[in-house]
């Protein structure tokens, strides 16, 4: 009889914990959904360290749930959104790439923000993470391609931005997105004016008006710098002008902002500088 009673005993509570099981799991599946819709209410009103929490949570205590690799990538997203925190941000970043059940629609989002970040904190001397954009150049996405070297075109290190340029030559010879090719000029512009000498400009562009600007180093009759660009972007083009270099114009009267709002309104097609026995020239046809 106590054998019997015994046994009786151990089947009831192996049915009572067998049919609890899937309760319990139900449970704790409904409280990391719960966790992860709380979190993307506080980001959507961007309450970053709430939402960060309510993220920290799910990935602590339920590793094993569905919802684990989209919690990465959002902790990824406040982390980003709070400075301080650069690091930690890549680092969840990088623990959403490592998931195989990552979703795909964020994976773009994802490196895009971890170039962003790695940019960053390379500004902040923290040379270490430059290879984290460098890699990226070699990314078979091409959105993640061209954006690293969009992002390097603006190292203040030249020689590192150069890195890019294979990247947004390819871009300007390939792409049929004017817009995106315009900006891959403006960025190699940013890099070095020099190259754009060797890249045809393949717009046909003929209805448009246009700001062309030459350079032509001392004794020399060909140009060494030769620029066509929409007029529309002429403002990039000024940006893309290292600040020292146009303080140090204005400085001898030449302000370029203005240079070109006259040359847009005025009858005169044709600006001519001269310095140290260089010559500049600059119209809008």
């Amino acid at each position: 009889m106590k054998i019997k009673a015994t046994t009786t005993f151990i089947i009831i509570v192996f049915l009572t914990v067998g049919m609890a099981s899937p309760v319990l799991a139900q449970t704790r599946s409904g409280e990391d959904e719960k966790l992860l819709q709380e979190a993307k209410l506080l980001i959507f009103d961007k309450k970053w360290p709430e939402a960060e929490e309510k993220l920290a949570s799910l990935v602590k205590n339920h590793p094993q749930s569905g919802y684990y690799a989209q919690a990465l990538f959002y902790l990824g997203k406040c982390q980003a959104e709070q400075s301080g925190k650069e690091k930690e941000a890549l680092d969840s970043f990088q623990a959403f790439l490592n998931r195989p059940d990552r979703p795909q629609g964020l994976l773009e989002e994802a490196e895009i923000a971890i170039i962003d970040l790695a940019f960053k904190l390379f500004n902040q001397g923290q040379k270490e993470y430059g290879r984290l954009f460098q890699d990226r150049l070699s990314s078979p996405n091409r959105v993640i391609r061209y954006y690293a070297a969009m992002k390097m075109s603006y190292l203040k290190d030249k020689s590192l931005a150069a890195r890019a340029l294979p990247v947004l030559t390819r871009l300007i010879e390939t792409e049929k997105d004017q817009e995106l090719v315009d900006r891959a000029r403006i960025a190699v512009l940013r890099i070095s004016p020099q190259a754009l000498k060797d890249i045809p400009d393949r717009s046909g562009r003929e209805g448009l008006r246009l700001l062309k600007i030459r350079v032509y180093e001392k004794g020399k009759k060909s140009p060494g710098i030769s620029i066509n660009l929409p007029l529309a972007l002429a403002d990039l083009a000024i940006q893309a002008i290292p600040e020292e270099e146009k303080a140090r114009m204005k400085e001898k009267g030449y302000d370029l902002n203005r240079i070109i709002s006259d040359l847009a309104r005025a009858k005169e097609k044709l600006v001519r500088i001269e310095e140290d026995g260089n010559i500049i020239e600059i119209w809008i046809e």
